[in-house]
């Protein structure tokens, strides 16, 4: 009776497989712990009415969808919601518009740009300043004593300072160019990785055609560059939804003036610190839809976009 070999092949790449299931084990742990657990305490909690009002800790009492219907019938949220977007819109516009040119010029081989090492890292460093130094670094810029009211007063620009802080669209403006020069360079190094990606011979192909480089920019180049300006605008948006250290410090968490820079991370943030779980978490869940929402539309409209191209 003979005896059939087994394939020993098999067995080696089983063991050898084990291996990485085993390097992975860290990661499941650290998600499990600091992020699925979390995610799902906060949905719990966000069906309880669980807040302190002064030494009295009321709750936890389960109400249901009882918090999402306050936070939704109130009216702060879509105000805040709209102070939130507002903001973002301002930084984000210009921002995508000077990444695109610097990255085109960076990347085009025919300007021959000299130093270009050297501006790029200057264009990068604003990126490694923390958000709560460059909220300081205005705070004091557009103060009513600070340089800039006292150099526009020397000039003759307007013979008494003017309160930046007590401004809507003053104060807007300020946190929408600061989260613009944060980021700007950031953005212009992504863009740049996408341009460099595109096969030469294309623009070749177009040249040789009699494209100009206007024309070679709007149909070849943003053409091809569309998944990373997908992925560009979609973490710009969840960002700017998670929009809190610039407001909060530049306006030292109050929003003011009348709440037009209150962002709905600084209102969860006022929940959180007032122990009010149930419609901190409530806010959360919602936060965390909206933002999905948001991506998937996003990425849609690019979609079809693309389609029809």
């Amino acid at each position: 009776m003979e005896k059939t070999v087994k394939p020993q092949r098999n067995n080696k790449v089983t063991r050898y497989n084990k291996w990485g299931y085993i390097f992975l084990i860290p990661f499941f742990v650290v998600f499990v712990i600091f992020q699925l657990i979390p995610l799902v305490s906060t949905i719990y909690n966000s069906f309880f009415e669980n807040y302190r009002s002064g030494l009295q800790q009321i709750g936890p009492n389960f109400v249901g969808l009882g918090n999402y219907q306050k936070l939704l019938t109130g009216g702060d949220f879509f105000k805040y919601f709209g102070n939130t977007m507002i903001m973002w819109i301002l930084g984000f516009v210009p921002q995508i518009v000077i990444s695109l040119v610097l990255a085109y010029w960076f990347t085009d081989p025919s300007l021959r740009l000299k130093g270009q090492r050297f501006f790029k890292t200057v264009i990068y460093m604003p990126n490694l300043i923390m958000a709560a130094a460059f909220a300081m670094l205005f705070f004091t810029l557009f103060a009513d004593t600070g340089p800039i009211n006292s150099m526009l007063q020397q000039v003759g620009i307007w013979s008494k300072p003017y309160s930046f802080m007590s401004h809507v669209g003053s104060v807007r403006g300020m946190v929408a160019f600061m989260n613009c020069l944060m980021w700007f360079g950031n953005t212009t190094i992504l863009l740049m990785a996408g341009m460099m990606g595109i096969d030469t011979s294309l623009f070749e192909a177009a040249e040789v055609d009699g494209a100009t480089a206007h024309q070679i920019f709007w149909k070849v180049t943003l053409p091809l560059l569309r998944p990373i300006l997908v992925y560009v605008m979609i973490t710009s948006l969840i960002g700017g939804l998670q929009m809190f250290d610039v407001p909060q410090i530049l306006t030292n968490g109050t929003g003011d003036p009348v709440r037009s820079s209150m962002t709905l991370i600084m209102w969860l943030n006022k929940h959180l610190y007032n122990y009010n779980y149930g419609m901190g978490g409530a806010l959360s869940v919602i936060l965390l839809v909206v933002t999905a929402v948001l991506s998937f539309a996003v990425f849609r409209f690019s979609a079809s976009s693309e389609v029809d191209n």
